[in-house]
């Protein structure tokens, strides 16, 4: 009945995981990251590159796979209870005549828990059909992204509030789940008792001995004890039930006085005297066969004692493998999600540098393009300047042509005029007489500060 709950609770903890993580993808494609810049298909499209929606898809296929996985097993896990239950019934049923209080007890107890049960599962269903509501309207919200402040509040306050449900919802589990994992050790310690009692029963007293002996009488020993406990505790029950019990069939006064003076004298053949003395009603022969009894007690309830020591070190050694087991399925569940982990970073990171060799690619094919732009818009400016030159040069051609068309040249030719004075040389060879001659009235000078005159 717990595995039931378990199970129906880690069904509706890994569908409610399985919801949020989808919200959380669609949340993160639509607000929390930044839109992708367009590529350039000519140069990324067809290199063969993982684009972003193959990565989604190979995501939701894992996912995909390890629900299925985990139905399977809970399938499993159901069948399994299913088959227990038919068990139960089967053998309460069988016996209802025999037991019927004890019968209508279990039947009630059975009663409150299967309620219990129904209760607790609707319970799980609301709360899980509140948080699949949410997780719904969020998705139906992000259909519509609006780039404002007040939208992106709603879809936080949302985001939050559907992360606290969650979380109440595996905190309440975890709380379940604790307490179930308490009544649980409680019953197998208290199913451990009962085994214990049921053991000790045949080691009773002296009536008890007695009445199992009556039995041996009747009743083969082989039909009395189990035949499924081991060789070594069987050999000493039918020791016990074929000798008297656990006294040898000496009453419990005798038996104790004379394991306290066996144990005084360490089982020394001496302490047989002594032992008459105690025991007047004893003959030495009874004593002596009663030391044999006892020796041969000894040596089986030791091997039994050997046995039950090498059960419950098989026992621990069980749960150490078993915690080994439960230690390496971790580890290997560590190691799977880290494989898994770096195999999509290292898909993220292809991806990015795949992004960024494109946009390097676009940036130096602009620019290689504004160069080429400029060469020819500064070759153009060239072309025209030297243009304009050419046609200013031809335009003075032009224009010093037309000027010699107008001056006409009629100088007769003369040899001897080379040799002639021209008339700057005549000017500057000219003789210039003075230009008068009287008394100098005055010569210039330097002028006197202030503070020199009159001195």
């Amino acid at each position: 009945m717990a595995a039931l709950t378990t199970v129906v609770a880690a069904a509706a903890a890994t569908a409610v995981a399985g919801a949020v993580a989808g919200a959380g993808a669609a949340t993160g494609t639509s607000v929390g990251a930044a839109p992708a810049p367009q590529q350039n298909d000519g140069c990324f499209s067809t290199s063969g590159g993982i684009r972003p929606f193959q990565l989604q898809n190979w995501k939701q296929k894992v996912s995909r796979t390890k629900k299925a996985e985990f139905i399977r097993t809970a399938e499993k896990f159901k069948n399994q209870v299913i088959i227990i239950e038919k068990d139960k019934h089967s053998h309460f049923y069988n016996q209802r005549s025999d037991f019927r209080i004890e019968h209508s007890m279990l039947e009630e107890l059975e009663n409150k828990l299967i309620n219990s049960r129904k209760t607790e599962r609707a319970k799980i269903q609301q709360q899980l059909a509140k948080i699949h509501n949410n997780v719904k309207k969020l998705q139906y919200q992000l259909k519509d992204v609006k780039p404002t402040p007040d939208f992106v509040e709603k879809l936080r306050e949302m985001m939050e509030e559907i992360e606290n449900a969650i979380n109440t919802f595996k905190e309440e589990q975890r709380l379940i789940y604790e307490e179930l994992i308490k009544e649980e050790k409680t019953t197998n310690n208290e199913l451990n008792a009962i085994s214990r009692k049921i053991d000790l029963w045949a080691l009773g007293n002296s009536e008890t001995e007695k009445a199992f002996r009556a039995i041996s009488s009747k009743v083969p020993v082989d039909k009395v004890i189990p035949s499924t406990l081991p060789e070594e505790v069987v050999d000493f029950e039918k020791f016990l039930q074929q000798t008297g019990g656990r006294q040898g069939g000496w009453d419990d006064y005798d038996h104790q006085n004379f394991v306290k003076v066996r144990n005084k004298h360490k089982g020394k053949p001496a302490f047989v005297e002594e032992v008459l003395e105690y025991l007047p009603g004893r003959t030495q022969d009874e004593v002596q066969q009663h030391e044999n009894w006892y020796q041969k007690f000894l040596a089986l309830e030791e091997r039994k004692k050997e046995l039950k020591e090498e059960e419950e070190k098989e026992k621990k050694q069980l749960k150490e493998r078993q915690r080994q087991f439960k230690l390496k399925l971790l580890l290997e569940s560590y190691t799977q999600q880290k494989k898994e982990q770096e195999e999509v970073l290292k898909l993220e990171k292809e991806i990015r540098e795949k992004a960024e060799k494109a946009d390097k690619r676009k940036t130096a094919a602009d620019e290689i393009s504004r160069f080429q732009e400029r060469d020819l818009h500064k070759l153009e400016l060239k072309i025209l300047d030297r243009q304009a030159k050419e046609d200013e040069k031809a335009e003075k051609q032009r224009r010093m042509a037309k000027l010699k068309e107008k001056v006409e040249n009629n100088v007769s030719r003369d040899p001897s005029r080379l040799y002639k004075p021209t008339k700057g040389w005549k000017e500057r060879t000219k003789n210039i007489g003075p230009t008068g001659s009287g008394r100098v009235l005055h010569i210039p000078h330097r002028a006197i500060p202030t503070w020199r005159q009159g001195i």
